[in-house]
């Protein structure tokens, strides 16, 4: 791009961003006790920074509780996997093709999580 055109793009970017914030002084204040009305059931009161806390470790410690529920249905997901394994002969070309598109995707987001860590980068570690 050329300078000029540099300069007028940065210039409609500057008057949609003072539009943006426009909108959102007029109009958040309305969305903000839109949305606390909305879902006042889930507000806890008092909401104080120490009810916050104890609600934080009450989230910790449930996760913590439901890790052995967890671990059984991982044992089960595998004894089934290792079972597919056992009978692949079985299988159908559909079934086939689906278990290569999710390994595909798999590695695509590994791929995009790789270049997200990387500050978006392509060519490697900024250092």
């Amino acid at each position: 791009m050329v300078p000029a055109a540099m300069a007028a793009r940065l210039a409609q970017l500057r008057t949609k961003a003072a539009q943006a914030a426009d909108f959102a002084s007029k109009h958040g204040g309305a969305y903000y006790k839109e949305a606390m009305e909305k879902n006042k059931q889930y507000v806890v009161q008092p909401p104080t920074v120490e009810k916050c806390q104890e609600l934080s470790k009450q989230l910790f410690y449930t996760r913590l509780a439901s890790l052995p529920g967890r671990y059984e249905s991982f044992w089960k997901e595998l004894d089934c996997v290792k079972q597919v394994w056992k009978n692949r002969k079985d299988l159908k070309v559909e079934d086939l093709g689906i278990a290569t598109l999710f390994g595909v995707e798999l590695y695509a987001w590994f791929c995009v999580g790789e270049i997200a860590g990387r500050g978006f980068t392509l060519t490697g570690y900024k250092v």
